[in-house]
């Protein structure tokens, strides 16, 4: 339903020093189908020349941060001389700012303005802002999508009549290569150069694609491949902290693809992950639409041990989050305890904000950011006006100083002293298990119910074990055996605390003759080139190579489930036993079928622990009472007589850990592939397309698009594709790892001439939609109802055969049958992964019904056009005796209002109603359109 003209229009055309805006909206035929939109139209000509001329309201707030220096000006809040302003917490602020400086009327008004200011006031009412964040940032495996997403808009704009180069981004944009390589080879020296050489012959037309970009579109740099992970490389490069540009100073802030976006945020730099399909707007000069959130305080005071590390506490804050319910809210950080935290502490906490569900977890900036920003190679200049912007406008933090907390909806608090060393798992990252306790709870486990702490093995096969040779040595597997450990993601390996930690343990670990097995799949992922530097000027990486663990690649790899292939005759024993196999990894995500097939459970650990683990071979070891290992001269050696103390470790971090590494390797960072230099990419403005790509095709989302809007219809006689539980993830629904050979996608590839060997990774084909649609809902460990087991299959309901999902959806799709998945709680948590919503759209399906969704999930559902439907408080599908055969028809309301009631009917006849999860007016613009991307196209294409 039309509200105001800012939810009907898209304004990509903003130049914000001059607050012009360009006219290109005044003979918008799409607009038509709304109500009053004879008299808007008749409005804009006019509206418009006002905008062009009209002053920020807000410009008396502007001075500059020097008398002598008018480059430096800023909007000074603290003159807004509003007692309300000194009683927000600081993320609110940055919204406020935003809103001020980009207040003209009409994009953002002054009642915005009101709005964040009366924060406090809202708490109970959904009120609704416009936040433009400073830029973007994407990875790769979501950053092509969204380049071909723009490539097809192109092609989109020019066909309905449009100027094609009007697709171009206007909000700043990085883009860093790191989710494709794979750890295919490990425990040799000449590791990392193979596998940076597999993945540019695997990768090489994707990588053409992005450099193509990179020429085709302004706005937008590459960060090239093997150059580090992107959220830290964004810690110590990319950041500014505080923005200066075109004269003005501003709080840096981003929106992200990839769920961790959020690790800034332990800088002071407040941003989140949205889906790919919400970043493309951004970019394209869209502010992003947000519901004003609650902000739990989270007081954290008291001294952690010092054995604790960095991990143990973000495990902790996690399960505790978790269990307070943060979904959908911002998190900020206060208390003493904070000043404990080094900003690479805080940005591990920040960092797994996805893992406890909410939406930002902001650590204010203080004497500490400063310090990290000097010790990451930031220039004086830089550091300077940083520190003085932010105190004049009073967002610079004490933490010591409680006059300084603000407001916040509620608070929790955390006693650092009583966190203990823990692992996460065996199947999520919010199931934290204190290590003294993990042999008994892996067993427990071993026999209880199919679930996330179950795997349902029958007792009498508890101590199942299974010999086998590898390198012409005899070995035995068992239920809890590692085959996996790996010091991997950008949560831990941007951490030189962690780090070094890891280091040391090795280090004391060869020392005491210790070893680790070598069939276990050890490898070092490192986050930027600077681990490796300090690792090796500390002199710790002999030791990390001696146990196995050498530098494999530069890139997310075992984290986002690129762990490559485990041994053959590993393989082997764990399919002969049906073992529940292990890995153990510093990630920040452990779902099942994540990290690698064959490990069924998978534990997230500190670098430390991950060591410690791959010498023990088990997770079946309570280390407080029994020897990690026996050296060769037959001496029980305890995880205590190897583990370094906080203190050791500090000691080495302020030695080997100093400026001019990062600046030496980062100087260079866009130009030390030589690879990706010599790389050559066509530079056509508009993308041709080849047919024969496996890789990069033109996605059909805009195929038929006219000008003219199509209302919605209502859904009639839905059959249930898949009845799901709670805490389906996007892994399960767009898997990232290999491709099966007996899948619906591997058969795709097969039949145009490509080998297994070549198939890649799901994750690696994203630019490919044949591919993605074959992959959704592929996960091996899908868990369907209508099947009663784990596989990425569904029955089709009409025939009763059992058939891979996508088979499934192609014959719905050939005798036009709408779809619906049923859902329980959670669904959609994990990864921000927009084919999580473009792969369903393509299978036909029309509405998810959930209990709940996690947050960017529903946001891109809503961008596709897929209705995100939830259930009523108490009701679900058992409660409503659901059984997913019945068909579905769901009643479109009209005029459509956020949050609305809708009927349900069953061809038995029962009714129900659910609730409609569009939560803003703008979420109900894109619908009306068919999606977000089909709404910027039809804007773009005015004449």
């Amino acid at each position: 339903m039309y509200k105001s003209d800012r939810d009907l229009v898209f304004y990509p055309f903003v130049d914000q020093s001059l607050m012009h805006i360009s006219g290109i909206l005044t003979s918008d035929q799409s607009l038509q189908p709304f109500r009053k939109c004879s008299q808007i139209l008749r409005r804009f000509p006019q509206k418009l020349k006002i905008t062009a001329n009209m002053k920020n309201p807000f410009q008396h707030l502007v001075e500059s941060l020097s008398p002598t220096d008018p480059q430096q000006q800023f909007f000074n809040l603290s003159k807004l001389t509003d007692p309300r302003y000194d009683r927000l917490p600081f993320s609110i602020r940055v919204l406020l700012e935003s809103a001020v400086r980009n207040c003209d009327g009409f994009l953002v008004k002054r009642s915005d303005v009101e709005n964040i200011l009366n924060w406090k006031q809202t708490q109970t009412q959904t009120v609704e802002v416009p936040f433009r964040p400073a830029r973007v940032i994407l990875q790769d495996f979501t950053g092509v999508p969204a380049v071909v997403d723009f490539a097809a808009m192109r092609d989109a704009v020019m066909k309905l009549g449009g100027d094609p180069e009007r697709i171009n981004p206007v909000c700043p944009a990085d883009l860093v290569i790191d989710h494709s390589i794979q750890v295919d080879f490990n425990r040799k020296s000449d590791s990392l150069q193979k596998n940076q050489d597999l993945e540019f012959d695997r990768n090489k037309e994707r990588f053409q694609f992005l450099k193509w970009g990179s020429k085709a579109f302004k706005n937008m740099r590459i960060i090239p491949p093997g150059s580090g992970i992107v959220h830290q490389v964004n810690l110590e490069y990319l950041a500014r902290v505080v923005f200066h540009h075109d004269g003005f100073l501003y709080p840096d802030s981003l929106v992200g693809t990839d769920s961790h976006t959020t690790m800034i945020d332990g800088l002071g730099v407040l941003g989140w992950g949205v889906g790919g399909i919400e970043a493309e707007a951004v970019m394209l000069g869209q502010p992003i639409s947000m519901v004003l959130p609650e902000v739990v305080g989270y007081k954290l005071h008291g001294v952690p041990d010092k054995f604790i590390t960095s991990t143990d506490i973000v495990l902790t804050v996690t399960k505790h989050l978790r269990q307070v319910g943060v979904v959908g809210k911002f998190v900020e950080f206060f208390g003493p305890g904070v000043a404990q935290l080094s900003i690479a502490d805080r940005a591990t906490i920040a960092n797994m904000c996805p893992e406890y569900g909410a939406t930002a977890a902001f650590f204010p900036v203080d004497a500490v950011s400063v310090q990290y920003l000097e010790q990451t190679g930031r220039e004086a200049q830089q550091l300077a006006y940083i520190t003085e912007y932010l105190k004049a406008v009073a967002m610079f933090r004490d933490y010591e100083d409680a006059a300084q907390d603000p407001d916040f909806t509620h608070v929790v608090e955390l006693d650092l002293s009583t966190v203990v060393p823990c692992c996460s798992g065996p199947k999520r990252p919010q199931d934290r298990i204190p290590v003294s306790e993990m042999k008994t709870d892996f067993e427990s486990c071993l026999g209880a119910k199919q679930g996330f702490k179950g795997f349902q093995v029958a007792p009498e096969r508890h101590s199942a074990a299974v010999p086998f040779h590898f390198s012409g040595n005899e070995y035995t597997l068992s239920h809890g055996s590692v085959v996996i450990a790996a010091i991997t993601s950008c949560t831990n390996t941007s951490n030189p605390s962690v780090m070094l930690g890891a280091g040391l343990l090795a280090k004391k670990a060869v020392e005491h003759g210790l070893s680790v097995k070598p069939y276990i799949k050890t490898s070092l992922s490192p986050g930027s080139g600077v681990v490796t530097y300090y690792l090796k000027e500390s002199g710790v990486m002999d030791y990390l190579s001696q146990l196995g663990f050498e530098v494999v690649g530069y890139g997310c790899m075992t984290c986002i489930g690129n762990s490559g292939p485990l041994p053959e005759a590993v393989v082997e024993a764990i399919t002969q036993g049906d073992l529940v196999a292990a890995g153990i990894l510093s990630g920040n995500r452990n779902f099942e079928g994540r990290v690698h097939p064959n490990t069924r459970a998978n534990y997230l650990a500190s670098p430390p622990l991950v060591i410690a683990y791959a010498i023990a071979g088990t997770v079946r070891i309570d280390f407080e009472t029994e020897p990690i290992a026996t050296n060769c001269d037959g001496k029980d050696v305890y995880l205590r007589d190897i583990w370094p103390t906080r203190e050791e470790i500090q000691a080495v971090e302020k030695e080997f850990v100093i400026p001019s590494m990062f600046r030496e390797v980062y100087q260079k960072i866009e130009k030390v592939n030589e690879r990706w230099n010599a790389l050559e990419a066509p530079s056509d403005k508009l993308y041709t397309w080849d047919p024969k790509s496996t890789y990069i095709k033109s996605p059909p989302f805009f195929e038929g698009l006219t000008l003219k809007l199509q209302p919605p219809r209502s859904i009639k006689d839905a059959y249930v594709l898949l009845n799901l539980g709670d805490s389906v993830t996007t892994d399960h629904i767009s898997p990232a790892g290999n491709i099966a050979r007996n899948s619906s996608a591997a058969r795709y590839l097969a039949d145009r001439g490509l080998t297994p060997r070549d198939y890649n990774s799901y994750g690696s084909r994203r630019g490919n939609d044949a591919v993605m649609a074959r992959g959704t809902f592929a996960n091996i460990r899908l868990f369907n109802k209508f099947l009663g087991k784990q596989a990425p299959q569904t029955v089709h309901l009409p025939s009763g055969e059992t058939l891979d999902v996508f088979d499934a959806a192609e014959r719905y799709r050939q005798s036009g049958e709408p779809l619906l998945v049923l859902a329980g709680k959670e669904y959609g948590s994990g990864s921000s992964r927009d084919w999580a919503a473009k792969g369903p759209f393509l299978l036909g399906i029309k509405a998810v019904l959930a209990e709940s969704y996690e947050r960017i999930h529903r946001s891109n559902l809503v961008g596709m056009g897929v209705i995100p439907l939830e259930y009523l408080p108490g009701d679900s599908a058992d409660s409503l005796g659901l059984t997913g055969r019945e068909r579905y028809s769901i009643s479109i309301p009209e005029p459509l209002t956020p949050r609305m009631l809708a009927d349900v009917k069953l061809d038995s006849g029962k009714t129900f109603q659910v609730r409609m999860r569009f939560d803003t007016d703008v979420e109900l613009t894109y619908f009306h359109h068919g999606g977000i991307l089909n709404y910027m196209i039809r804007k773009m294409s005015a004449n």
